[in-house]
Parts: C-alpha cells; sequence; structure tokens
C-alpha cells in the first residue's frame, strides 16, 4: 500500500543489512481476483489488490515486509486498515511466511521510531551500529527520491525507474503536444496506490497522455506547498494522507489548473469527505472538477468514457473563455 511513497528507502535498509529483496510484479486480474476471494466484500480494491500480491509472493520468499504507518505527526491518524495490515494479512493469508513489522508512529517520539528500526534490523543482524548505518543510509535515499520528483514534476513510477536505472525515454508529459486541440492542465488528486496502479485505476495516466493533456500529480509537490494548501481548507491536519487530497488539490486551485480529476476507492471514507470538500472549493472557484471511483467491478469503457467527455468539456470552457477575453 505504501509501496510508491516509500519504497527506495525501504529497498535501500534491506539491502544494506545483507538481505535479498523479492518485488512482487505488476497488479493484474489474477492478484485482484485472488486477494479478493480472502476478504469480505466491502474491502477496498487495492488492500484486495494487496493480498493478492502477499498471495502471489508466498513460496517465493522466506520472509514478507509489512510496515505500519500509524501517524506521520502529531495527532495525525491513518486508516483503520493500514493499522491492521500485519494481523490481516496473518489472518487472511495463513500459509504466508514470517512477517516483519516496524511501527511508524511520530506521536509517541524519535526514540519509539529508532527503537522500531533497531528491532526489525536485528532480524539480520545484532550490530546496533550497522543497524544505524543502514537507517541513515535510507534516510539519504529517501529524500533524495523526494527532491528528484518535486524538482523535475516526475511521477512515482518514473521516479523510481531512474533510481532503478530503468529510466524510460519519454516521460509523462513529454506525449503533449498541440494538435490543434486546446491545450490543457489537469491536475490528478488521490492516493499513489490508485494513481500509480494500471491495473487499479484502467491506465488512467496512460490515457491522459494518449488525450493530449499536460496533467500534475501529487507527488510532484513539496511538502511545503501541499501543507499550504491544507491551510487554506482545514488549517489542521487530520489524515496521513491528507496531503494527496486536500493538500494537493488546494494548491491546484490556487494554481490555474483547467481542471482536476480525483480518483478514489469505493467504499473509503476519509476519501469521500475529503473530496467533498475539494468539489465544493473547485465549484466555488470556478473551476471543473471530476471524481473517478474504483472498484474491481469497474467498467473501463465507463472510465473512458468519462475521462473523454470531461476533457472535451474543460477544452471548451477554456477556448470560450479565451475568445471572451480577446
Amino acid at each position: 500500500m505504501l509501496y510508491y511513497k516509500y519504497y527506495p528507502m525501504w529497498l535501500t535498509f534491506l539491502k544494506e543489512m545483507g538481505a535479498c529483496v523479492v518485488v512482487s510484479g505488476q497488479t493484474n486480474p489474477r492478484i485482484i481476483k485472488q486477494g479478493a476471494a480472502r476478504v469480505v466484500c466491502d474491502t477496498c480494491l487495492p488492500l484486495k489488490a494487496y493480498v493478492g500480491h502477499v498471495i502471489s509472493l508466498t513460496g517465493n520468499c522466506d520472509s514478507i515486509f509489512i510496515p505500519i504507518l500509524r501517524s506521520t505527526g502529531k495527532k495525525v491518524l491513518n486508516c483503520s486498515r493500514f493499522l491492521g495490515l500485519p494481523d490481516m494479512i496473518r489472518a487472511v493469508v495463513p500459509e504466508a511466511p514470517l512477517i516483519l513489522e516496524i511501527e511508524f508512529d511520530l506521536n509517541r517520539g524519535q526514540g519509539y521510531l529508532y527503537r522500531q528500526v533497531y528491532e526489525l534490523g536485528r532480524y539480520f543482524s545484532e550490530n546496533p551500529v550497522r543497524i544505524a548505518a543502514a537507517a541513515k543510509q535510507a534516510w539519504k535515499v529517501h529524500l533524495k527520491y523526494q527532491e528528484l520528483r518535486a524538482a523535475n514534476s516526475l511521477t512515482y513510477n518514473e521516479s523510481i525507474d531512474i533510481i532503478d536505472g530503468e529510466s524510460k525515454t519519454e516521460m509523462h508529459n513529454s506525449q503533449a503536444h498541440n494538435n490543434g486541440e486546446e491545450l490543457i492542465v489537469i491536475g490528478l488528486i488521490g492516493h499513489p496506490y490508485i494513481l500509480c496502479d494500471e491495473q487499479v485505476n484502467h491506465r488512467l495516466l496512460e490515457r491522459m497522455n494518449k488525450f493530449d493533456v499536460i496533467f500534475l500529480t501529487p507527488e510532484m509537490l513539496t511538502t511545503e506547498q501541499k501543507q499550504n494548501g491544507i491551510a487554506s481548507i482545514t488549517h489542521d491536519t487530520y489524515w496521513v494522507s491528507e496531503e494527496e487530497v486536500i493538500g494537493t488539490g488546494a494548491y491546484f486551485l490556487e494554481n490555474c489548473v483547467d481542471g482536476i480529476i480525483g480518483a478514489m476507492a469505493f467504499g473509503c471514507g476519509p476519501d469521500s469527505l475529503m473530496m467533498h470538500l475539494i468539489h465544493e472549493k473547485a465549484r466555488s472557484a470556478g473551476v471543473p472538477f471530476m471524481c473517478l471511483t474504483f472498484e474491481e467491478h469497474t467498467a473501463e469503457v465507463g472510465i473512458v468514457t468519462r475521462l473523454e467527455a470531461f476533457l472535451d468539456m474543460v477544452r471548451h470552457r477554456k477556448r470560450e473563455r479565451r475568445h471572451k477575453c480577446a
């Protein structure tokens, strides 16, 4: 669930500790089907995909790393399903190998975080100096990862490709060009486990490129920019993921995007509330807004139809406004 945000950091730490890291493959229909068969029906799509990924790793590794991100700041909480991931996996995938846990909870101070890192490192080495050095190197890689995205307006996938040495020649907005159409800028808001997973979102980013749209995503903004966006709407941060929706959406609205598209999982309570706040803000600002909801039964043709209609409307609106100004 947190792969796109923290993969380089965790990969570095585990490799520095001498682990051979096995990464599950791309999400596909089989993975989602296997995951959905193990959980109750009202579980969100990303969580079903997560369970499917764990099943795909079972038998191919000695242990599975499942971190718990409880809080990233004082009184800033995460979704309850994130907090119970290790226990849920033990319950629904009993054949899974040993689960390596680490809890990130900044409400409990840095001392607690250091102890958690040390407990994780003890699976590989009893040497505290080696564990501390691995953690320090991992944090450096994470900061580099953040700077790379914000400085070059890259998506998570593009940044990971560069760090892994597999950078592609064409980046996300390189195909956007004017073919007689009105060139528009669209802001995308949502969590990386939806926006970056092509199976979950039905290749949303790829389609945006094909429609000659310049799009911006949450990871292209700095933490300060997102926090400024949150301050303009809710004043304080309550959810760990709030920056990706409210902070990013508010910043986009204040910086002249032509439209905003929200992407969320069906049944997600926090997202429903946050998307509504951005929708109301966009309405008062006169900026077109559309929310796409994804679950395993979402029809691809429906997503394409709504996306085409929304982008055509945004182009027409921009063209009309330009003519009026002229």
